[in-house]
């Protein structure tokens, strides 16, 4: 099977189409022909030392597909399902993919528009619900709003009654927002954003900060919240990894500060963020409330276009590789 594998490269990454064996899925495994998945920042640019390409390695972090064979002692798919999940080396034609990270998908969705949901909707459920606590009728800052995982978090945060704010530097990416259910749009730079978040929210501060852009708004996130305050950390889009730590103001407001990544995480913890997502967030997908936002859907042999297309920041939403 046709397979691109990502390795670092002088600037950023490289891509390389390789033909590889089928796999052949064991004990508790799908396996999938890929119809589609979706490009992922974290996985293609490769900045962050733990996602880094040093040596090759099979690109792609989800997918939405076909299930062709199922492993040894599978009994929650068939062979013809549609699955959606995490899954490592989805740039490919076949995938394996773990049961308790597979999810079926909605039939209102396309290939398309699923293959834009696992990893972007988890990593959401994960800040928002798991480490963000965030409940109905609080506010939710969400600098970055554009990306993939900023656009599921403001559509997540309509779905669970929860008022928005969304920082981006582009007023016709906030004006898209507004469609899909962001309250308060903020045009502004990555450290100048705290005026407009504490007017919003009458002087109180947001309850929750998911911060996707990096070390730049850290301390503007910071300084936007309010007493208890949570503050995620999940992205890195503009490559300073490190930021001002306002101590005084994490204590006096007694704030947490966790951080997102799918790299240390086992099996067990990806299907326990998988059965949160399926429990709090499916549903919306399934009855309409919520439809992933599809950017642009690039053909299988266009990814380093795709890649090129990601890298520009022009997105709003994900970009697709489609295999149908």
């Amino acid at each position: 099977m046709k397979s691109y594998w990502i390795k670092g490269a002088a600037e950023g990454t490289s891509l390389e189409l390789r033909d590889v064996p089928v796999p052949v899925p064991g004990a508790g495994q799908l396996l999938l022909k890929v119809r589609a998945s979706s490009l992922n920042r974290g996985d293609i640019l490769a900045t962050i030392a733990r996602h880094r390409a040093d040596v090759a390695r099979p690109g792609g972090v989800d997918a939405a597909g076909e299930v062709c064979a199922i492993g040894p002692g599978v009994t929650d798919f068939a062979v013809g399902d549609r699955v959606m999940a995490r899954a490592k080396g989805s740039f490919a034609e076949y995938v394996l993919v773990e049961t308790v990270l597979a999810t079926l998908i909605p039939d209102r969705l396309s290939w398309e528009q699923a293959a834009a949901v696992p990893i972007a909707f988890i990593t959401a459920w994960e800040a928002m619900v798991q480490y963000g606590r965030v409940k109905s009728g609080e506010w939710m800052l969400v600098a970055g709003a554009s990306s993939g995982v900023g656009v599921s978090c403001i559509q997540a945060g309509k779905y669970l009654g929860v008022k928005t704010i969304g920082v981006s530097r582009s007023a016709e990416k906030l004006q898209k927002l507004k469609t899909v259910g962001l309250d308060v749009a903020v045009c502004a730079d990555s450290q100048s954003f705290t005026a407009a978040v504490l007017e919003a929210t009458g002087g109180k501060g947001a309850n929750l900060a998911v911060n996707l852009i990096g070390g730049t708004a850290f301390p503007a996130c910071q300084e936007s919240l309010g007493d208890f305050g949570r503050l995620i950390v999940v992205g890195y889009v503009d490559g300073m990894m490190n930021a001002n730590l306002n101590l005084e103001t994490v204590h006096a407001k007694r704030l947490e500060i966790a951080g997102i990544s799918n790299t240390p995480l086992t099996t067990a913890d990806r299907a326990k963020a998988t059965a949160g997502f399926n429990r709090d967030f499916l549903p919306g997908l399934v009855d309409g409330r919520i439809t992933p936002v599809v950017d642009r859907v690039f053909p299988f042999d266009r990814l380093s276009d795709a890649k090129a297309y990601v890298e520009s920041n022009a997105l709003l939403g994900k970009v697709i590789i489609s295999l149908s």
